[in-house]
């Protein structure tokens, strides 16, 4: 923390034993991508950060107590089952023996008696079976409750606490399925990342919950921008990237320019006072998937154009195929 200039705040000693200890895959490679590229560890960066460490603890949490649910609505049931077993064998026995009894010659007397008995078990057998019916609904309801939850708990470990879109581990396993799916069935897709341009400045002047907004703005140009099985992803920071499924990489470029566009058009507010603070413009860098390429080849090429868009001017949209060969060379080793 000395090193890198960490404030020893109680929040940054908790983020960087997680990061020491291993807790936390996800923050772990945040932070090294941190130090490998130089780059500050500013107020905003850290707060995300930690933001993201609660978030992890609170899915950890929710799950446990879910887990805790299931297995206590799992006894019950197993209990209400074993009992009805016992209540249905213990019936059989007394149909049994009330079988065996009628074929003997029996009294009118032993007959009634014969018959209250069985139609006492048979009304205790009705009642019974109504009673773990009973159960067993409400058993089927907290199940059902607890999917629910469950599913709630799996949307928010997959979405970015700030921007509502999905989240880096989410990026991940959908980048995977989407090379599979690539791999078997030999339809393309494309990548892009995008950077905003001149983020570290907007921060800076106007402070960093004009930062939040800004990162708001953006999650919602790109989530109304792809199609429901594309993902729209922030990847870091004030870095986002979009997964375009059955894309080429000419409909991804212009894709990427109508978002571009978009984004330029939006005037940001302040909120507080209703100011108009400027435009906010975004760089981005599109790749194609190649056959036999890994996830870690591909988002090296489309962070090469990104870093091309960067360094071109910003505020524009650079494929692949406008890379230098020697810029190429690089994404790719």
């Amino acid at each position: 923390m000395s090193q890198h200039g960490v404030v020893p705040t109680p929040a940054n000693y908790e983020l960087f034993y997680t990061y020491a200890a291993a807790e936390n895959p996800a923050v772990a490679r945040q932070i090294d991508e941190r130090i490998a590229q130089g780059e500050a560890f500013t107020p905003e960066f850290l707060e995300q950060l930690h933001k993201s460490i609660n978030t992890t603890a609170r899915t950890r949490d929710a799950m446990e107590a879910i887990e805790q649910s299931i297995s206590t609505t799992l006894n019950a049931t197993m209990h209400s089952l074993e009992s009805a077993g016992r209540d249905a064998l213990a019936y059989g026995r007394t149909l049994s023996e009330v079988s065996g009894e009628l074929g003997d010659e029996r009294s009118p007397d032993d007959l009634r008696k014969l018959m209250n008995e069985l139609t006492g078990a048979t009304r205790a057998m009705e009642q019974r079976t109504k009673q773990l019916e009973a159960e067993l609904q409400q058993s089927s309801d907290e199940v059902a409750d607890l999917k629910s939850k469950l599913d709630d708990v799996r949307r928010e470990s997959l979405t970015d606490p700030l921007t509502g879109i999905s989240n880096r581990k989410r990026f991940d396993d959908d980048l995977a399925n989407a090379i599979a799916s690539s791999s078997m069935t030999g339809e393309p897709f494309a990548l892009f990342m995008c950077d905003i341009d001149h983020f570290k400045s907007f921060n800076d002047t106007w402070g960093h919950q004009t930062g939040d907004q800004v990162l708001r703005l953006i999650a919602t140009c790109l989530s109304e921008n792809v199609k429901g099985r594309d993902t729209a992803a922030r990847y870091g920071g004030e870095e986002f990237c979009v997964i375009l499924r059955q894309t080429t990489l000419d409909h991804a470029l212009n894709l990427a320019e109508q978002i571009r566009t978009n984004v330029q058009s939006k005037k940001l507010v302040k909120k507080s006072t209703g100011d108009i603070l400027g435009t906010i413009t975004i760089s981005i860098g599109v790749a194609q998937f190649a056959p036999g390429e890994t996830a870690e080849t591909l988002i090296k090429r489309a962070d090469a154009c990104l870093y091309a868009a960067k360094h071109s001017g910003r505020n524009r949209v650079i494929g692949e195929t406008k890379l230098r060969p020697d810029t190429n060379i690089i994404a790719a080793a």
